[in-house]
């Protein structure tokens, strides 16, 4: 039994959790106006286009924002407290994930702090993309 809530996927969202599966993070981009986006969906927010694809990001980013929550949400009980966070990927979007391996202080969360995706398997179809900061020596 999984601790955190699962995602259900969607028609939408479906490549992405396949994606995670594979390890993979995947974004779409609009080939009209060349903009990345994330979360997913069939049109372009930037210009409204329906001409999108998916692609593999980097899986690495920077930290925009985030909140230390200490509450014990339903299915977080066994993670107080943690960092709730929204990173912007290098590709350009940004989108909200937990920052781990780091101890959930503010002198330990600067912003624009460098981070990469880490998978957290959840069962045999769900990986969550979660971050973590970047090593000193790179990954």
């Amino acid at each position: 039994m999984p601790k955190r809530p699962l995602p259900e996927p969607t028609p939408e969202t479906r490549e992405f959790w396949d994606g995670a599966k594979r390890r993979e993070l995947r974004i779409q981009r609009c080939r009209t106006c060349g903009e990345a986006y994330f979360y997913p969906r069939p049109f372009c927010p930037h210009c409204s286009s329906r001409d999108v694809e998916w692609f593999t990001a980097s899986g690495r980013g920077k930290l925009h924002t985030y909140v230390i929550s200490h509450r014990p949400a339903p299915g977080f009980q066994d993670y107080v407290p943690y960092v709730i966070a929204i990173v912007e990927l290098d590709e350009g979007p940004r989108m909200m994930t937990n920052i781990v391996g780091v101890d959930p202080q503010p002198e330990n969360l600067p912003i624009g702090m460098a981070v990469e995706v880490e998978w957290e398997q959840q069962n045999d179809d769900i990986n969550l993309p979660l971050f973590r900061p970047v090593s000193s020596g790179g990954a």
